[in-house]
Protein backbone atom coordinates (compact mmCIF):
# COMPACT_ATOMS: atom_id res chain seq x y z
CA UNK A 1 0.00 0.00 0.00
CA UNK A 2 1.08 3.52 -0.74
CA UNK A 3 0.40 6.52 1.45
CA UNK A 4 0.08 9.55 -0.79
CA UNK A 5 -1.34 13.04 -0.43
CA UNK A 6 -4.81 13.51 -1.87
CA UNK A 7 -5.85 16.36 -4.16
CA UNK A 8 -7.45 18.20 -1.23
CA UNK A 9 -7.84 17.81 2.53
CA UNK A 10 -11.08 15.87 3.09
CA UNK A 11 -13.47 16.94 5.80
CA UNK A 12 -14.43 14.77 8.78
CA UNK A 13 -17.64 13.38 7.27
CA UNK A 14 -15.72 12.37 4.12
CA UNK A 15 -13.14 10.49 6.18
CA UNK A 16 -15.92 8.63 7.96
CA UNK A 17 -17.73 7.63 4.76
CA UNK A 18 -14.52 6.60 2.97
CA UNK A 19 -13.44 4.50 5.95
CA UNK A 20 -16.87 2.90 6.08
CA UNK A 21 -16.54 1.77 2.47
CA UNK A 22 -13.77 -0.60 3.60
CA UNK A 23 -15.41 -1.59 6.88
CA UNK A 24 -18.57 -2.58 5.02
CA UNK A 25 -16.84 -5.64 3.57
CA UNK A 26 -15.29 -6.57 6.94
CA UNK A 27 -18.62 -6.47 8.78
CA UNK A 28 -20.42 -8.36 6.04
CA UNK A 29 -17.52 -10.87 5.93
CA UNK A 30 -18.32 -11.82 9.52
CA UNK A 31 -22.01 -12.25 8.70
CA UNK A 32 -21.76 -13.96 5.32
CA UNK A 33 -18.52 -15.92 5.71
CA UNK A 34 -19.50 -18.92 3.56
CA UNK A 35 -20.83 -16.66 0.78
CA UNK A 36 -18.19 -14.15 -0.37
CA UNK A 37 -20.56 -12.73 -3.00
CA UNK A 38 -22.43 -11.08 -0.12
CA UNK A 39 -19.32 -8.95 0.60
CA UNK A 40 -19.25 -7.79 -3.01
CA UNK A 41 -22.97 -6.98 -3.02
CA UNK A 42 -22.69 -4.98 0.23
CA UNK A 43 -19.70 -3.03 -1.09
CA UNK A 44 -21.50 -2.47 -4.40
CA UNK A 45 -24.53 -1.16 -2.52
CA UNK A 46 -22.37 1.22 -0.50
CA UNK A 47 -20.62 2.35 -3.69
CA UNK A 48 -23.93 3.01 -5.46
CA UNK A 49 -25.29 4.97 -2.51
CA UNK A 50 -22.17 7.17 -2.49
CA UNK A 51 -21.43 7.53 -6.20
CA UNK A 52 -22.58 11.17 -6.15
CA UNK A 53 -20.58 11.97 -3.04
CA UNK A 54 -17.31 13.90 -2.88
CA UNK A 55 -14.30 12.77 -4.90
CA UNK A 56 -12.51 11.39 -1.82
CA UNK A 57 -15.46 9.19 -0.84
CA UNK A 58 -16.09 8.02 -4.42
CA UNK A 59 -12.41 7.22 -4.86
CA UNK A 60 -12.25 5.00 -1.78
CA UNK A 61 -15.61 3.36 -2.50
CA UNK A 62 -14.28 2.49 -5.97
CA UNK A 63 -11.02 1.08 -4.61
CA UNK A 64 -12.90 -1.02 -2.03
CA UNK A 65 -15.24 -2.31 -4.73
CA UNK A 66 -12.38 -3.26 -7.07
CA UNK A 67 -10.55 -5.14 -4.33
CA UNK A 68 -13.72 -7.03 -3.41
CA UNK A 69 -14.32 -7.89 -7.07
CA UNK A 70 -10.86 -9.46 -7.35
CA UNK A 71 -11.34 -11.47 -4.16
CA UNK A 72 -14.76 -12.72 -5.27
CA UNK A 73 -13.38 -13.88 -8.62
CA UNK A 74 -10.55 -15.78 -6.92
CA UNK A 75 -12.91 -17.27 -4.33
CA UNK A 76 -15.42 -18.31 -6.99
CA UNK A 77 -12.79 -20.19 -8.97
CA UNK A 78 -11.56 -21.85 -5.76
CA UNK A 79 -15.12 -22.81 -4.81
CA UNK A 80 -15.76 -24.46 -8.16
CA UNK A 81 -12.45 -26.32 -8.04
CA UNK A 82 -12.98 -27.49 -4.43
CA UNK A 83 -16.54 -28.55 -5.27
CA UNK A 84 -15.28 -30.60 -8.22
CA UNK A 85 -12.65 -32.29 -6.03
CA UNK A 86 -15.11 -33.10 -3.25
CA UNK A 87 -18.20 -34.12 -5.21
CA UNK A 88 -17.07 -34.91 -8.75
CA UNK A 89 -14.13 -36.72 -10.26
CA UNK A 90 -11.59 -33.99 -9.50
CA UNK A 91 -8.20 -34.85 -8.06
CA UNK A 92 -6.10 -33.16 -5.45
CA UNK A 93 -3.06 -32.05 -7.42
CA UNK A 94 -0.14 -29.74 -6.74
CA UNK A 95 -1.72 -26.90 -8.76
CA UNK A 96 -4.94 -27.35 -6.75
CA UNK A 97 -3.10 -27.11 -3.42
CA UNK A 98 -1.07 -24.14 -4.65
CA UNK A 99 -4.20 -22.30 -5.78
CA UNK A 100 -6.06 -22.93 -2.53
CA UNK A 101 -3.06 -21.69 -0.53
CA UNK A 102 -2.84 -18.62 -2.80
CA UNK A 103 -6.53 -17.86 -2.32
CA UNK A 104 -6.32 -18.24 1.47
CA UNK A 105 -3.27 -15.96 1.64
CA UNK A 106 -4.94 -13.43 -0.68
CA UNK A 107 -8.05 -13.38 1.50
CA UNK A 108 -6.00 -12.87 4.65
CA UNK A 109 -3.97 -10.11 2.98
CA UNK A 110 -7.11 -8.38 1.71
CA UNK A 111 -8.78 -8.64 5.13
CA UNK A 112 -5.77 -7.17 6.98
CA UNK A 113 -5.26 -4.54 4.26
CA UNK A 114 -8.91 -3.53 4.45
CA UNK A 115 -8.74 -2.98 8.20
CA UNK A 116 -5.44 -1.08 7.85
CA UNK A 117 -6.85 1.13 5.09
CA UNK A 118 -10.01 1.86 7.06
CA UNK A 119 -8.01 2.94 10.12
CA UNK A 120 -5.56 5.09 8.15
CA UNK A 121 -8.29 6.75 6.09
CA UNK A 122 -10.36 7.51 9.18
CA UNK A 123 -7.29 9.29 10.59
CA UNK A 124 -7.03 11.39 7.43
CA UNK A 125 -4.31 9.51 5.55
CA UNK A 126 -4.99 8.67 1.89
CA UNK A 127 -4.09 5.03 1.18
CA UNK A 128 -3.70 3.57 -2.32
CA UNK A 129 -3.42 -0.19 -2.78
CA UNK A 130 -0.67 -1.38 -5.14
CA UNK A 131 -2.74 -2.56 -8.09
CA UNK A 132 -6.16 -1.17 -7.23
CA UNK A 133 -4.95 2.39 -6.57
CA UNK A 134 -3.76 2.86 -10.15
CA UNK A 135 -6.92 1.25 -11.50
CA UNK A 136 -9.07 3.47 -9.28
CA UNK A 137 -7.19 6.56 -10.51
CA UNK A 138 -8.00 5.51 -14.08
CA UNK A 139 -11.70 4.96 -13.31
CA UNK A 140 -12.55 7.65 -10.76
CA UNK A 141 -11.95 11.25 -11.84
CA UNK A 142 -12.53 14.44 -9.86
CA UNK A 143 -15.66 16.31 -10.79
CA UNK A 144 -16.78 19.62 -9.36
CA UNK A 145 -20.40 18.78 -10.13
CA UNK A 146 -20.21 15.88 -7.67
CA UNK A 147 -18.75 17.95 -4.87
CA UNK A 148 -21.43 18.55 -2.24
CA UNK A 149 -19.90 21.88 -1.28
CA UNK A 150 -19.89 23.37 -4.77
CA UNK A 151 -23.08 24.87 -6.06
CA UNK A 152 -24.18 27.47 -8.55
CA UNK A 153 -23.87 30.27 -5.99
CA UNK A 154 -20.16 29.69 -5.29
CA UNK A 155 -18.91 28.79 -8.75
CA UNK A 156 -17.86 31.25 -11.41
CA UNK A 157 -20.50 32.32 -13.93
CA UNK A 158 -20.55 30.38 -17.17
CA UNK A 159 -21.48 31.55 -20.64
CA UNK A 160 -24.21 29.42 -22.15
Amino acid sequence: MFIRPFAYQPQEHELEKASSSYLMSVVIFMIGLPFPIINLLATLGFYLSNRRSTYFVRWHCTQALLSQLAVVMMNSAAFVWIFSVLFLDGEITNPFIAYVITVVLSNITEFVGTIYAAIKIRKGTHVEWYFFGALTNAICKPSTSNNLFTNSFTSAPQNL
